[in-house]
Order: structure tokens, then C-alpha cells, then sequence
């Protein structure tokens, strides 16, 4: 039988897929109490199974979260009862997900710049709230690899940058795809040995496959808005995906 023990994946943005996180588990051979999980934001919002989306990532024993713009977002309501982009941008899935578990009857009005809801932040489970809580901006690892949701201003100390950088900032992927397509000799951006991100999505360029420019891995490949998920053993560099979704 495969040895699994300290096993290292990393995953792109979910975005509510429930059905391609299990496939992704399951189809990685993935141990949920050996192996560790980096998951590089945006859980929520996209499709309508955010809540079991959490639930299963709360079984992995070993799981590192990183926090994703929209997760950021529904922080915002977590923390004042108010989401800051009238659950738009794919938030009406989350929304309808936690009232479909936590408040069913509530309801849902539609207004002209969003939705306002019944939906209160004290209906939302503790161990849930606990998840959003702890998610990190970022994860270095002993192997000099960066794990961040978006990416981060590489002309000033990584450390310390304004936290929206990390899950917001996408030019530093950007400009390393820009460079990678015009095959320049330039190798790197930045002092890490591998950067992994998400918030961009493959298929902007109508691919579905993890995309590696200079030293950094692009692993958002579409999940929840007609793409696939996908998760990538770190040791190997394999990876597996869901069908569309």
C-alpha cells in the first residue's frame, strides 16, 4: 500500500463546488488525517454548496486556509451583519446556501443594486464562523514557497504589505504571464522558489488546466463558474481535477 504520510497538496478556488471537492479528494487518494491541504481561497460564493464545502474541509485534520477575496467578503457579514457587495459577484449562491441550512424559510429580496436578506451573522454555525476566522493571507513553507490567494506587490518588502495585495493584487501574475508568453529570458519576479495562486482564473484564456508562469503556478482553473477544480500533489507536481462546474 502507497505511503501517504506527510503528503502536501495545495487547491485552487472552490467557489461553493461541493460535488468537484470530493471528486478532487477523492480522485488524489487524499487522507484527510495524514496529509495536509493548502487551499488557496475563495470557498465561498459561485455555487450553491458553500456550506457543505466548509463542512468538509473542517474534517481535514492537517488543513491550511488561505483567505480569498470573497471569503473576505463574507467575513465582512460574519463580523457587522452586512455584506459589503450586496452578495453580487457570485454571493447570492452563499447566501442562499447558508439559508437553505440555517434559516429555511427565510428569504431573499432582490433590489437594484443586489440583495438584502433575512439571513442574520448568528445563524451561522460557530465552527464555521471559527473556519473564516482563521484563514491566513498567506503560508511560507520551509521549501521557500509562497501560498497566497491573489499575489502581492513584489517591488516592496513581502512582509507588512496592505492585507488587500495578497487577495486582491493580481498584476504580479499578470506580468509573469505577459512575460512567459513573449519568452523572455527573465526566470523570475520574485526571491521565491515557487509561488501558488488562485483569484485569476485559467479561463480568461480558455483553459482549464493549471497554468505556470515564470515561478509561479496559477491553480484557479475555473471551479464554480464553468470551470474545473483542481489539486496538485507538491512533491510529484500531478494533479487531478473535477469535470466542469
Amino acid at each position: 500500500m502507497e505511503d501517504h504520510k506527510n503528503k502536501v497538496f495545495v487547491m485552487g478556488d472552490i467557489h461553493g463546488a461541493y460535488q468537484a471537492l470530493i471528486k478532487c479528494l477523492v480522485r488524489s487518494n487524499f487522507n484527510y488525517e495524514t496529509d495536509t491541504l493548502i487551499q488557496l481561497g475563495d470557498v465561498v460564493d459561485g455555487n450553491q454548496d458553500v456550506f457543505e464545502c466548509v463542512e468538509e474541509l473542517l474534517k481535514i485534520k492537517k488543513l491550511i486556509a488561505i483567505k480569498g477575496n470573497h471569503d473576505v467578503w463574507f467575513q465582512q457579514f460574519l463580523d457587522s451583519d452586512f455584506q459589503p457587495q450586496s452578495w453580487n459577484h457570485g454571493g447570492i449562491a452563499t447566501l442562499e446556501s447558508y439559508l437553505r441550512h440555517c434559516q429555511p424559510n427565510g428569504k431573499i429580496i432582490k433590489t437594484g443594486k443586489g440583495y438584502k436578506t433575512s439571513l442574520n451573522a448568528t445563524d451561522i454555525p460557530k465552527n464555521h464562523k471559527s473556519f473564516f476566522e482563521r484563514q491566513r493571507l498567506y503560508y511560507l513553507d520551509n521549501h521557500n514557497r509562497c501560498f497566497v490567494h491573489a499575489g502581492f506587490d513584489p517591488s516592496i518588502p513581502f512582509h507588512g504589505q496592505d492585507e488587500t495585495n495578497y487577495y486582491l493584487d493580481r498584476n504580479l501574475w499578470l506580468k509573469a504571464f505577459s512575460l512567459q508568453k513573449q519568452r523572455c529570458n527573465k526566470t523570475s519576479l520574485t526571491t521565491f522558489s515557487e509561488i501558488y495562486i488562485g483569484h485569476t482564473a485559467t479561463t480568461r484564456w480558455n483553459i482549464t488546466l493549471p497554468i505556470k508562469a515564470l515561478e509561479i503556478i496559477n491553480l484557479d482553473t475555473g471551479a464554480g463558474h464553468n470551470g474545473k477544480l483542481t489539486i496538485m500533489d507538491l512533491n510529484s507536481n500531478e494533479y487531478w481535477q473535477s469535470e466542469l462546474i
